[in-house]
């Protein structure tokens, strides 16, 4: 068996709001009580990580220009708000009423935007590949996911970044503007040749990559530095990988694809730019902050730096007298890397999908603040996700009122190897169903590690390696819940904790255990659970019961020790029985105890 705690989360829970519960004796009507959960909060259907009401079309906002064919599919599914150049306050004041954002890199997601939403907002989509105009770390703690669309505009990148190194090396844009003046200057503008020149591409993503072929095409020796970027990959376009230090030193040409990040931000400055041949060359479409533009004139001035070629910059758009842009020695373009007719439909339909999918419940394949988890995973347990997050809302609907819990252990029966499960998905619905019933916080993919850790929660998670075939990633998920009582005293199984254990037949999820009975019950409506003496006509008193209100009952499992001995009787219903109903079942003399369990 290997185990690995997650991150540690402490709560103290209040009285269930979604429980009934008694013993054989009756507390005052005031037990009966229950609150009526909030609409948004109560839709489990799979896999709903992102929730908004279902009881109208939700509202995006789409705050910089999209492309007509992302705006027709999101009106599709939603009512579509398209207002354009909103300050800052007025985005805060319209987010309230919004479910998703859409922006390109022009509207800055604050901290501020995401307290102003209200908790409404569930989904920001950047359209384009960087996201540092979101705050990332108030998204996620809002449990709002951010998605972005990195794989549209990519080629239209590339080619701009290759027409400005191409442009630059001929002064194409210097000429242009000689001979639309009336001039003819052949020997002032003679350039330089690329081929077997040296191009040092900084940052060998997506768009880096694709520089780096058509460089290599055009006969240049193409070194890259990246220190994510696997070494057979860039192998196989005949890219050296080198050092930082390296690939600026041997560069005749160098290329920036990297992101803006607290590592990345000014990275070419003063003490980068000495290390530099003298006569190099600059090609930014990546971002404008990853160069300080200070040093950058300094640097063009010394000669270091014999010429720029930018398409970003630190502040967009730049200052009219700004000694950078009127440098004669820099080509400057509008932030065009992703400005073809081509990409700019592509990024427009990429960005509106994953907004709509992840207003569906759909985790995006783009998500930047969620786990990555491969489809191929997703798949694979999309069966248990219900089944985790419905054992949650279980154990904790029997912690006794007052009870603080504070050390939840789940255990996952698989015959696959410790490695070869990720449970990344599992826990996050796990401490969805443990925290939603109980507090007003919401529970998704995106934030649920946070939740946890905010409250003070330490889920652990072990492996017990069954034998087995490997086919299924899972047989049993087992939550337990340490040093608590109970409202439902059979559901402490023999080493005192809270334990209840599921799994899935045919696709649903099955309630196997509570406490140390066996049960089979389907996790569908709401349950409850009795213990009873084991005698005849028990099922038959209860379900008469039931019947008399017209509450169905979708399922009826009997545990027991022993013939004659204490059983625990697991009932599913597809309505919430009456009070009185409630309190019939709990007067049957034969029944000791028993709780009403809303999943």
């Amino acid at each position: 068996m290997a185990t690995s705690a997650s991150s540690t989360i402490n709560f103290s829970t209040k009285p269930s709001r979604t429980s009934l519960s008694w013993k054989t004796r009756l507390a005052s009507s005031s037990a009966f009580a229950v609150a009526a959960v909030s609409p948004g909060r109560d839709q489990r259907q799979y896999p709903r990580f992102v929730i908004f009401s279902m009881g109208a079309k939700p509202t995006v906002l789409v705050a910089e220009k999209l492309g007509e064919a992302g705006v027709d599919l999101l009106k599709e599914f939603a009512d579509v708000d398209c207002s354009y150049n909103l300050s800052p306050e007025e985005l805060r004041n319209k987010i309230s009423l919004c479910d998703a954002l859409i922006v390109r890199s022009g509207t800055k997601v604050s901290r501020e935007v995401f307290e102003s939403s209200g908790g409404r907002l569930k989904v920001v989509g950047r359209a384009g590949v960087g996201i540092d105009n979101v705050d990332l770390a108030a998204a996620t703690e809002h449990g709002c996911l951010v998605v972005n669309a990195p794989t549209a505009n990519t080629v239209a990148a590339a080619e701009h970044g290759i027409a400005l190194l191409t442009a630059m090396a001929r002064n194409i844009a210097q000429a242009d503007a000689s001979v639309k003046a009336g001039k003819w200057l052949r020997n002032k503008y003679v350039g330089v040749s690329l081929v077997g020149k040296t191009l040092a591409v900084m940052g060998f993503g997506k768009v880096g990559s694709e520089v780096a072929r058509r460089a290599k095409g055009l006969g240049m020796h193409v070194i890259a530095h990246d220190p994510y970027a696997p070494a057979d990959r860039a192998r196989a376009i005949g890219v050296e990988l080198v050092s930082f230090d390296e690939a600026i030193a041997s560069a005749d040409f160098i290329s920036l694809h990297m992101p803006l990040t607290p590592a990345t931000k000014k990275v070419l400055n003063d003490e980068t730019f000495a290390k530099m041949k003298k006569g190099v060359r600059i090609v930014n479409v990546a971002r404008g902050g990853v160069i300080d533009e200070d040093a950058l004139v300094r640097a063009l001035d010394a000669g270091i730096v014999a010429q720029a070629a930018l398409d970003v910059f630190t502040v967009e758009p730049p200052s009219k007298d700004s000694k950078l842009i009127q440098h004669e020695n820099v080509t400057a373009t509008p932030h065009l890397g992703a400005s073809t007719m081509e990409a700019q439909e592509g990024v427009a339909i990429e960005i509106a999908e994953a907004v709509v999918g992840a207003l569906k419940g759909e985790l995006a394949a783009t998500a930047v603040n969620a786990p990555m988890v491969p489809a191929e995973v997703l798949s694979e347990l999309k069966p248990f996700v219900e089944l985790a997050e419905k054992l949650g809302r279980l154990a904790v609907q029997l912690v006794a009122g007052g009870s603080g819990v504070k050390s939840v252990k789940v255990t996952y029966g698989s015959a696959r190897a410790p490695d070869d499960l990720d449970t990344r998905l599992l826990r996050a619905m796990i401490t969805k169903g443990l925290i939603e019933p109980i507090s007003s916080a919401f529970v998704n993919l995106v934030n649920a590690d946070f939740t946890a850790k905010q409250r003070g929660l330490r889920i652990a998670e072990e492996r017990s390696h069954l034998n087995g075939s490997p086919e299924s990633p899972l047989e049993f998920i087992r939550v337990q819940i340490a040093n608590v009582e109970s409202k439902f005293a059979s559901a402490i199984s023999d080493s005192g904790e809270i334990r209840v254990e599921g799994r899935v037949k045919d696709g649903i999820p099955h309630l196997t255990k509570v406490g140390s009975f066996e049960v089979d019950v389907s996790l569908e409506g709401s349950i409850i659970l009795c213990r009873q003496v084991d005698q005849p006509g028990m099922i038959g008193k209860v379900g008469s019961i039931l019947s008399e209100e017209n509450v169905n009952v979708s399922f009826m499992s009997v545990g027991r020790i022993a013939p004659r001995k204490h059983a625990v009787m697991a009932i599913g219903v597809d309505e919430q029985p009456s009070k009185e109903s409630l309190k019939r079942i709990g007067e049957i003399p034969a029944v000791e105890e028993f709780v009403y369990l809303k999943l």
